[in-house]
């Protein structure tokens, strides 16, 4: 058992590696909308394990989700579920917030960890000397928190029709993930381990959509910066950096990313 809920899909019989997927905000790991269904055909090769984080999905609540508890989770479920038969690891996989989390879990424990494959992530510590960041950061430095008036559902329309986007349908549990998103810990008060990754010698993969086709605001506050985050995060570590059409790589363009995922792996020899 573990603290947090675990989807598990595994069409391997037993012969696969595990992959460990962690989600990014406003969504859980099986989640059609943003979290990670799309992925399920790589189940035919490796034994997918979904974690909701803390809040999110069927995972319990938190007070306030925090990324470093994110990573204390991750490294229990490596420990327990995502130790692979030949005792090398599991692939590790995170999204946005996800991907901060599944650095700092393969920062502390890079035994556990075989690969680590991060799109969009969430390190904005690593370019904060990039002027899209920097104007980021020095926006957000001083932002009033979100007023306990706003509902959860009021939030999730600002962010996303409110940036030209379409919203879900504000389901309970969209609307629970929204409500914990509202609450976590800024992801910019995380320092990013470069030092500890590149001592890891974990081999590392940065994926980013280029972000053509996302509205104006949404590409100005959070496209710019997370470009700038994977660049500088690839440039740091010496990691392969892929690039795929649109915004949200894995779920606009799951079959480049699924195959960039299964390319990785191959890679390795597992």
């Amino acid at each position: 058992m573990t603290s947090v809920h675990v989807t598990v899909w595994d069409e391997t019989e037993g012969e696969g590696a595990t992959a460990i997927f962690v989600h990014n905000i406003f969504t859980w790991g099986d989640d059609e909308a943003y979290g990670f269904a799309a992925q399920r055909p790589l189940a035919r090769s490796c034994r997918l394990l979904l974690v909701d984080r803390r809040g999110y999905g069927r995972s319990p609540d938190i007070e306030r989700s925090d990324f470093e508890t994110d990573a204390a989770d991750l490294v229990e479920v490596l420990q327990g579920t995502g130790k692979s038969l030949d005792n090398r690891g599991a692939h590790l996989v995170g999204h946005g917030n996800g991907g901060l989390a599944a650095i700092l879990a393969a920062a502390q424990r890079p035994d556990l960890v075989r690969s680590l494959a991060l799109i969009q992530p969430a390190a904005f510590s690593v370019a904060a000397d990039r002027p899209v960041v920097a104007a980021m950061l020095a926006r957000v430095k001083d932002s009033p928190r979100i007023p306990e008036s706003v509902t959860a559902e009021q939030y999730l329309r600002a962010s996303t029709e409110g940036l030209g986007m379409a919203m879900p349908e504000p389901t309970p549990q969209r609307l629970r993930a929204v409500a914990t998103s509202m609450r976590e810990r800024p992801v910019w008060e995380a320092h990013t381990p470069v030092e500890a990754l590149r001592a890891s010698g974990v081999p590392t993969l940065v994926i980013c959509g280029t972000w053509e086709g996302a509205p104006d605001l949404y590409r100005k506050y959070a496209g710019d910066p997370l470009i700038a985050a994977a660049e500088a995060l690839a440039e740091s570590i010496d990691a392969q950096l892929v690039r795929v059409p649109g915004y949200y790589p894995h779920t606009q363009q799951p079959d480049q990313v699924n195959r960039a995922l299964r390319e990785f792996w191959r890679g390795l020899h597992v």
